[in-house]
């Protein structure tokens, strides 16, 4: 059996480029979704496909009017780990209060029942599912507590489909963010990551004051708050094709008002 620090051997890797012991890592995919009927179906089946045999997805629906809850349960009774037992399963929430909220309750129900590692996903198809093993590798490997997919080190590239003055607004916000906290992660907003349990614990999910997409930014500001190493992972950032954005003008005053809320708090 590879132990964590050990160097593989390519007889050892799995198909992800993992060793197989790290592919069994308990790791669970939490997925908010509101209305995303058309999407869902085809990120299952992505995720369901990687060769990485501890991964569990949580869809976090918000009583989705679309009947995304509806087509997640059916999905989830369709794909079973050979031992018989789900490898999907479905949180049904009763209101749409936020992003933040979906992913602090789906992320507190994935460390409850055993995860070791928890991925950030949007079930837009805008996150490349095939950066998870590569994510997980380089948690297990460095020892980091939160791992970002991130569109903006070296080799990170967004969507042919965003326009420049979206380009320049989604770079600036970065940049704001970062240096109103004074941390030197390069995508802070980013919806991409993969968090150690023990980051999560630490954090303390119960305590994350953001309803909207700034509790991105709160996260990896309290993570860092915490002594917890941070690596970031080049991703390809696409745009989504299939339904509607959440952002709208009350998320991006949240996101504007956060860094001096935080900084505030810090001090």
């Amino acid at each position: 059996m590879i132990g964590e620090h050990d160097s593989p051997r390519a007889t050892d890797l799995a198909p992800t480029g993992l060793p197989e012991s790290w592919a069994h890592t308990p790791l669970t995919v939490v997925m908010p979704t509101y209305n995303e009927a058309g999407n869902v179906p085809v990120m299952t089946e992505l995720l369901m496909g990687l060769d990485m045999p501890g991964l569990h997805l949580l869809i976090v629906d918000d009583s989705s009017p679309d009947g995304t809850g509806k087509i997640a349960d059916e999905l989830a009774e369709k794909y079973l780990a050979e031992d018989g037992t789900p490898r999907m399963s479905v949180l049904h929430r009763t209101a749409k209060d936020g992003l933040g909220r979906a992913y602090t309750a789906g992320m507190s129900k994935a460390v409850e029942d055993g995860a070791r590692y928890v991925l950030q996903m949007d079930a837009d198809g805008s996150h490349p599912a095939g950066k998870i093993a590569e994510m997980l590798g380089v948690a297990l490997s460095t020892g980091a507590g939160l791992v970002i997919g991130s569109r903006y080190v070296p080799g990170g590239t967004l969507s042919d489909a965003w326009g420049k003055h979206r380009k320049l607004l989604s770079r600036w916000a970065n940049a704001y963010a970062s240096t109103i906290l004074g941390t030197r992660v390069r995508d802070i907003t980013g919806g991409f990551n993969l968090w150690s349990a023990d980051a999560l614990r630490a954090i303390d999910l119960a305590s994350v004051d953001s309803a909207g997409y700034s509790f991105q930014l709160e996260m990896k500001y309290v993570a860092l708050r915490r002594g917890f190493q941070v690596m970031e992972v080049p991703i390809h950032f696409e745009d989504r094709t299939v339904g509607e954005s959440k952002m709208n003008l009350a998320v991006q005053l949240e996101g504007l008002a956060m860094p001096w809320k935080l900084r505030a708090r810090a001090r």
